[in-house]
């Protein structure tokens, strides 16, 4: 056998040598694994009575015990007031939800945006506006569900919560941030944390006010009782919605209150605004809400002026006369003889609660002391030192004492919390970077009905066999390459 000859021949054994090499390596220690399960995303809107939010959520499609571990990816706040407030013009209500649903089609993909499902809640704007009007909520509906549905979405339908809802999804929402039905583990996995209490939640909105928590005792009246099943676990809760007690319309049932005890008809003193600022407002729009019970014969175009007093004392006593404090024999109530059980555990209090209580700097855990006398002396100033001392705050400067004064009112008098539990009241905007609110409350629900996708199953190695693996191969392909060229080309004499 010439050179040439036993050279090819010696390639072509080290081809079959490195061959055999890469075929054991490639299917030794080969273990099942699973690729990293599918993300799902979520749209929810939260058309309240002052403003309507989108909220985008996303989530492995494998879920843990039956719920999705969803976050939060962006929030978006469309231009404009609350749905409701389009009653007559309900175009607009549609075409003010498309610049968030143009930001959510630039977050989802493209190829995941037909399977993501969309939703639209309403909370207690909408909830007046079918009482004062059924014909325009349906119109205001029937806009803004066309408007979505010129989206590449999965329109699920655009409907209003009833405030049961509202609660339990806040509730849900805030549990789920602060890790008290689902924790990742030390053993890298999602557990039920034991011996963990879990939160109550208090919602005060524009036209709704609601409150829930696991009462320690049985929940006496089943109106105000709901369950879930979340994580594998179960949770009875007590929540109860209170329909015009939101702090929009609390204040305007506070001024028409001030209205009919004024001796003259054209002009309130108001004890909640402070010394020196004064407003005009009509008829009209004072008594435009179902929660304002209107005069007689009430001249819609009668203009009343509005006169700040300063005087906060005054003040309590007017917003006392909103609520019936008083409860049936042998009955725990919270107001309005509504059933409550005592008030249990920690609570977060968020929106409303929050944004008063964040500008008047009272968010920090402060004694209950220091809450009243921080009220009282802001109460007692007047509007030229407010003015002054808050030259950027022009809008709800007024306000804000009525404000603070109401819900210490609801917290105290009708939730019943006192001097000694009022350390349990956490005001809060976010929990773990997420908005509170009853949006992911709702998606988490959500994802209960949701069928579990089963993880994609494939064979891999680990990396040094397929490493190993991968270089035998590429000597197996020198060595014939290499072979191949000499037989062809190799000139022997």
């Amino acid at each position: 056998m010439d050179y040439k000859a036993k050279t090819v021949a010696g390639l072509l054994a080290a081809t079959c040598v490195f061959s055999i090499i890469a075929l054991i390596l490639s299917v030794v220690n080969v273990k099942d694994v699973f690729l990293p399960p599918s993300t799902k995303y979520g749209l929810v809107f939260d058309a309240g009575s002052t403003h309507t939010a989108l909220y985008i959520y996303r989530w492995p499609a494998d879920k843990e015990n039956g719920t999705g571990i969803v976050s939060q990816v962006e929030a978006c706040t469309a231009p404009g007031e609350g749905i409701s407030s389009y009653a007559d013009n309900p175009a607009e209500a549609g075409a003010s939800l498309k610049p968030c649903l143009d930001k959510a089609m630039k977050i989802i993909p493209a190829e995941q945006q037909r399977d993501t499902p969309t939703y639209l809640g309403a909370t207690a704007g909408m909830r007046l506006l079918r009482e004062q009007n059924s014909t325009k909520a349906e119109q205001v509906f029937a806009e803004v569900s066309k408007a979505i549905g010129k989206y590449p979405v999965d329109f699920r339908g655009a409907q209003i919560l009833t405030g049961n809802e509202e609660g339990s999804f806040g509730w849900i929402t805030i549990n789920y941030l602060l890790e008290t039905l689902v924790k990742y583990s030390f053993a890298e996995k999602w557990e039920h944390p034991r011996d963990t209490e879990v939160l109550g939640a208090l919602d005060l909105g524009g036209a709704s006010t609601q409150i829930t928590f696991q009462p320690g005792v049985t929940t006496e009246d089943n109106s105000t009782s709901t369950f879930f099943r979340l994580y594998g676990s179960n949770y009875s809760l007590y929540t109860h919605s209170y329909l015009c007690y939101g702090q929009t319309q609390a204040l305007k049932m506070l001024l028409a209150d001030l209205h009919k005890g004024s001796p003259s008809s054209q002009e309130i003193s108001h004890p909640c605004y402070p010394t020196g600022y004064q407003e005009n407002v009509t008829t009209s729009d004072l008594y435009n809400s179902p929660c304002v019970r209107a005069p007689s014969t009430p001249s819609p175009a009668q203009v009343l002026t509005v006169i700040g007093t300063g005087d906060p004392a005054a003040c309590s006593t007017a917003i006392r006369k909103l609520f019936n404090f008083t409860c049936g024999a042998n009955r725990t109530c919270g107001f309005n003889g509504v059933y409550q059980p005592p008030v249990r555990g920690q609570f977060f209090a968020f929106a409303g609660f929050y944004y008063t209580f964040h500008f008047l700097n009272l968010t920090s855990q402060q004694s209950f002391s220091d809450v009243n006398s921080t009220i009282q002396t802001f109460c007692n100033k007047t509007w030229a030192e407010l003015v002054e001392t808050f030259p950027q705050e022009d809008k709800f400067l007024h306000k804000y004492c009525s404000m603070a004064i109401y819900i210490l009112t609801l917290l105290l008098d009708g939730y019943k919390f006192n001097e000694h539990t009022w350390s349990n009241i956490h005001f809060s905007r976010q929990a773990a970077n997420t908005d509170i609110g009853w949006t992911l409350g709702f998606m988490l629900n959500f994802t209960n009905m949701i069928p579990t996708e089963a993880l994609e199953q494939v064979k891999g190695h680990q990396p040094s066999m397929w490493a190993g693996a991968v270089s035998f191969i590429v000597l197996a392909t020198v060595a014939g390459l290499v072979a191949a060229f000499l037989q062809c080309f190799w000139k022997t004499k």
